[in-house]
């Protein structure tokens, strides 16, 4: 399938959108589009977030509302309470048409596993933006039981499948932002297009490190 021509070049937008503004809360962080701390067997620590990027972002955390979530995060709890991951996958036009990547939901599930193998103590938090999100919802039904009682909370933005139960984890380890105006995720669809609200997540980056905080017991 085709990528919609207006949607791509809203999307190849996104980059210049996500730059901070003065006049305006920042859309998007100024942070590394790569995170690789499980793969590259970082030392243990007290949280490992998860992170899937939305279709067409760069690296594999993005920049629209994966860095600023993470800023966010480090701040709230301490940077070196704080490893980031994020998932490899071809991030398509055709992945989020078919209901996320397949490839990408697999690999976002077996991060998980590597993960707590790695650092059985850690407290796991999925996360992911726009398809991303698709795969949150992919990777969590490809859970065990074990490895879903692992995870601490699940964070998604701008989520095609919004108001969906996430695999078998609990509506109270769940929060999910969907903008207003943001069609990608009120129910009319990728298929509509996609607006500037979507591209807005970075501004709900503290209301979600907050919630992340809380559901791990590590909040001030």
């Amino acid at each position: 399938m085709k990528t919609p021509p207006a949607l791509f070049l809203l999307f190849l937008a996104s980059a210049s959108l996500a730059a901070p503004q003065t006049s305006s809360p920042p859309i998007g962080g100024s942070g590394s589009s790569t995170e690789n701390d499980v793969t590259n067997d970082a030392p243990c620590k007290a949280l490992t977030v998860i992170f899937a990027r939305g279709t067409s972002e760069p690296g594999n955390v993005g920049t629209v509302a994966g860095p600023p979530f993470f800023e966010a995060l480090q701040s709230a709890v301490g940077a070196n309470m704080v490893a980031l991951q994020g998932v490899n996958y071809s991030a398509s036009w055709d992945g989020a048409f078919e209901g996320g990547d397949p490839t990408g939901s697999s690999t976002m599930a077996s991060l998980v596993g590597q993960a707590i193998k790695q650092c059985p103590d850690t407290k796991v938090v999925l996360s992911g933006y726009s398809q991303g999100a698709q795969l949150v919802h992919n990777s969590a039904k490809q859970l065990s039981s074990a490895l879903t009682a692992d995870i601490s909370s699940v964070i998604v933005f701008g989520d095609p499948d919004n108001g969906q139960a996430v695999g078998s984890i609990p509506t109270s380890k769940v929060d999910s932002f969907c903008a207003s105006g943001d069609t990608v995720c009120d129910g009319a669809g990728i298929g509509a297009g996609i607006t500037s609200a979507h591209l807005t997540y970075g501004q709900d980056a503290d209301q979600a490190a907050a919630f992340v905080a809380e559901a791990a017991g590590l909040s001030s």
